[in-house]
């Protein structure tokens, strides 16, 4: 995909023909893990008679007019706030089926114990009775789980638990709610996600409308090269080790309930540090196809160091009129 040069933003569905005639600033966060897509918008109110009631969901496409709009989802409004002086309206919205009403019950703290399951049988029990439909990812499907208590928590605090402890992407995309490895080329929803190619200009600097700028972290658990989990083995009596890789090893404080459990999450533990030891954040020409679980490929024009393979985390899209169409992103150094 081209990138154009005149940004463009367009609502659908209910009260698109009010955003889209009185938007003035927005927002549109899309990350990886547990965390909802978030959608935040400005909207000039003056002269309009009471506050919009703004029911129903709202979808929404990005891009630029000489190169089209790319398909950035449904949202549901979470949060209204009313500003007097002048005459604003500040919106707040996530992915959708989420509501502030949560007739479901998804926040609703409660206590539960299952097992012995696998982590995507109870994925999908979870989330099925909020209204969505569970995908789960082949290689995290049969994961063995002996026991699991979910102990006076929301079932949203319980699957972020179960993500991380497997070291897991959880995300609910529309309808979708999908359980998935981090770091991989598909998308969430399951369709594919092109690589995205970023170069520097030659003419790189601030107030230029192709300005790039990026700070490389190089955290201390990118040193690790293995992963050690305890178990406990309750025919002999005492705790053993399962253990991936070389040293040096980066030591879980869990203990879990039998070998192949520590064995799958010393695994998952090892294959995140590999991912994520570097963290690269750039600030970029917004760019549509930019997209959490999405790949970045930073190509000879970067600094030997930045070259190659990153895998998003987080990219956070805005338009303003002030500094335009810009994305922020987040990513994760890849270990292969």
């Amino acid at each position: 995909m081209t990138q154009g040069f005149t940004p463009s933003v367009e609502f659908y569905g209910a009260n698109a023909a009010l955003l889209n005639q009185r938007l003035m600033h927005w927002s549109h966060t899309d990350a990886a893990g547990i965390e909802a897509d978030r959608l935040e918008l400005t909207l000039n109110i003056e002269g309009l008679e009471g506050l919009p009631s703004l029911s129903g969901k709202i979808g929404l496409r990005v891009g630029y007019q000489e190169s089209g709009l790319v398909e950035k989802g449904e949202f549901v409004i979470t949060q209204r706030t009313p500003v007097l002086f002048p005459m604003r309206l500040m919106i707040v919205a996530t992915a959708a089926p989420f509501s502030v009403q949560d007739a479901s019950g998804y926040r609703q703290r409660r206590s539960a114990s299952y097992g012995p399951t696998t982590l995507g049988a109870l994925f999908r029990q979870l989330v099925s009775r909020h209204g969505y439909s569970p995908r789960v990812a082949p290689e995290l499907d049969g994961i063995a789980i002996a026991h699991v208590d979910q102990s006076n928590e929301s079932d949203m605090a319980f699957i972020t638990r179960l993500a991380k402890r497997y070291r897991a992407v959880t995300k609910p995309i529309n309808e979708l709610y999908v359980l998935a490895e981090a770091g991989r080329v598909k998308s969430l929803s399951g369709q594919l996600l092109p690589d995205v190619t970023l170069s520097v200009t030659r003419d790189n600097r601030p107030g230029e409308p192709a300005f790039i700028t990026a700070t490389l972290d190089e955290k201390s658990r990118s040193k690790y090269m293995g992963s050690r989990a305890a178990w406990w083995d309750a025919a002999a009596g005492k705790q053993r080790v399962a253990q991936v890789g070389v040293a040096p090893f980066k030591t879980l404080r869990q203990r879990y309930q039998n070998q192949a459990e520590a064995q799958s999450v010393a695994e998952a533990e090892l294959r995140r540090v590999g991912r994520e030891g570097l963290t690269l954040m750039i600030d970029c020409p917004g760019n549509p196809l930019l997209a959490a679980e999405g790949l970045l490929l930073l190509d000879e024009s970067w600094p030997s160091y930045m070259q190659g393979r990153w895998s998003i985390n987080k990219v956070t899209h805005v338009g303003d009129p002030a500094t335009g169409y810009r994305s922020s992103i987040i990513a994760g150094g890849l270990s292969a």
